[in-house]
């Protein structure tokens, strides 16, 4: 009787240590998949009698947010009536990988026809230009914006 306990609890813990393995291998997986790149929203669907075209934004305005340096060189997020986040966070619209970009780290967002950049309590800063950004600061176009080591523009 004691034989037949000891192979059970063998099996037992035998089968709480694989359990555990693949626990870990599976949480290991989906922290390398989930981390690897950015992800930009689609647009939402225009609502029925919505206009054609972006009503918000002259003629010469800003169209695109452009990443001209750092690890997303090239990335190009078309915009929109919303504002575009920017940090590590997974619901941002532009994702970085970057030790100096915090969580949440800038917002730009139209008012009017302009656009404006605003540091939302970041560790390291958000810079227009050479200037730190304090206050929402207007962004006019192809001035380069640094978050950590990404630098952005809009571009029309």
């Amino acid at each position: 009787m004691q034989g037949l306990i000891l192979q059970l609890t063998r099996a037992g813990f035998l089968l709480i240590l694989w359990l555990f393995i693949w626990t870990i291998l599976r949480t290991l997986r989906n922290d390398v998949y989930a981390a690897s790149g950015m992800r930009v929203p689609s647009r939402p669907p225009k609502a029925a009698g919505a206009p054609a075209g972006p009503s918000f934004q002259k003629a010469k305005g800003a169209r695109m947010l452009v990443v001209t340096a750092g690890p997303l060189q090239g990335t190009k997020i078309p915009l929109s009536a919303n504002p575009v986040l920017i940090g590590r966070a997974d619901d941002s619209t532009l994702v970085l990988t970057d030790d100096y970009a915090s969580t949440r780290h800038a917002r730009i967002s139209p008012r009017g026809n302009d656009w404006y950049v605003e540091d939302l309590g970041s560790t390291n800063g958000t810079y227009l230009d050479r200037a730190k950004v304090t206050t929402a600061v207007r962004v006019p176009l192809r001035t380069p914006i640094r978050v950590g080591k990404t630098v952005i523009e809009l571009r029309p």
